[in-house]
């Protein structure tokens, strides 16, 4: 298998791998503590040091399977990237849940922390725009959530263009920690915000990409192009909104549009899915999921791919998804 790469996140110095691991649905929905180290390490034994999670993800539970495969696994503090996100809360109370305010923030990151068993968490995210809350309020408070030691960069996620430069240039009149990584959705069927909203901002700002949903939450792997399969993410209780948008055949059209070209290319649906994201030089790391190991292994084999993803192979996907 090709050797795992390592990207800098925007401009700053902080390196992850191109391919990463994220608990979103499967921690704790899907996985229990043991499954979750069989996929975990396999990951690792690939190469990824960057790990991703969100105080949201299973209500607080995802980070907690994560922590608690640190400390069993006893990796070294410094082999690892761990980020979390705060915005969605997890307690139904006012200052507490869809917030950026500086109350919410500073005692999420204590809460999150605390699941994980760290000191430290190395990138945080604001996971969705509060405008309710002035950004000028979510920077100050991210600026010290880094100051004190609690988080080493500070990110968004799902913000807009125009949230971001202000988030940026409030930072930087008042000589704060800027936010350095977007975490937006990112795949062959979803590209408009990366490659059209955000182009500016990689030259004029050095933002940095961890994008997610790489595989269309399922779609881009080809295992709905004949329904919903038992055992599949749609099927987990509180995310069958999913279902409408899996099984639309307009996508799923697409889908089997892709699949002589991944048969030429000798490789499975996901991992063409997942070079063709890696193909992106402003990409610092994909976030992959799993639900079972072998899909791990299946995920990382798309390091042997990106090197046969030609630009006329690139062309073609191009037609056939628009």
């Amino acid at each position: 298998m090709t050797e795992m790469t390592y990207r800098r996140v925007g401009g700053s110095g902080l390196k992850v791998s191109s391919l990463s691991f994220g608990s979103w649905v499967t921690f704790g929905d899907q996985l229990d503590t043991g499954l979750a180290t069989d996929c975990m390490e396999i990951a690792r034994d690939a190469g990824v040091n960057f790990f991703d999670n969100a105080e949201a993800y299973a209500g607080g539970a995802s980070e907690t399977i994560m922590g608690k495969v640190f400390a069993q696994q006893n990796w070294p503090r410094w082999s690892y990237v761990v980020s979390t996100k705060l915005y969605w809360g997890i307690h139904d109370a006012v200052n507490m849940k869809f917030t950026l305010n500086r109350k919410y923030l500073m005692q999420g990151i204590d809460a999150s922390l605390e699941r994980l068993g760290l000191d430290f968490v190395d990138l945080v995210y604001c996971h969705r725009a509060d405008p309710e809350t002035p950004i000028e309020e979510t920077v100050w408070a991210m600026h010290d959530m880094i100051a004190s030691g609690r988080a080493l960069y500070w990110g968004t996620s799902e913000w807009t263009a125009d949230e971001i430069r202000a988030a940026w240039e409030i930072a930087e009149r008042h000589h704060l920690h800027k936010p350095i990584v977007e975490q937006p959705q990112y795949n062959i069927l979803e590209r408009r915000r990366v490659e059209k909203e955000y182009s500016r901002l990689y030259d004029d700002i050095g933002l940095g990409l961890t994008t997610w949903s790489p595989l269309a939450s399922g779609v881009l792997t080809g295992k709905y192009l004949d329904g919903v399969p038992e055992g599949s993410r749609a099927t987990v209780d509180g995310y069958g909104w999913l279902a409408d948008i899996i099984t639309d055949e307009s996508r799923n059209s697409k889908v089997r549009g892709l699949v002589p070209i991944a048969k030429e290319l000798d490789c499975s649906l996901a991992q063409l899915s997942l070079a063709w994201c890696l193909k992106n030089p402003r990409v610092s790391s994909v976030i992959t999921g799993a639900s079972r190991p072998e899909q791990v292994t299946d995920n990382m084999g798309a390091l042997d791919v990106v090197g046969r993803m030609d630009a006329d192979i690139m062309r073609r996907i191009h037609d056939t998804v628009s």
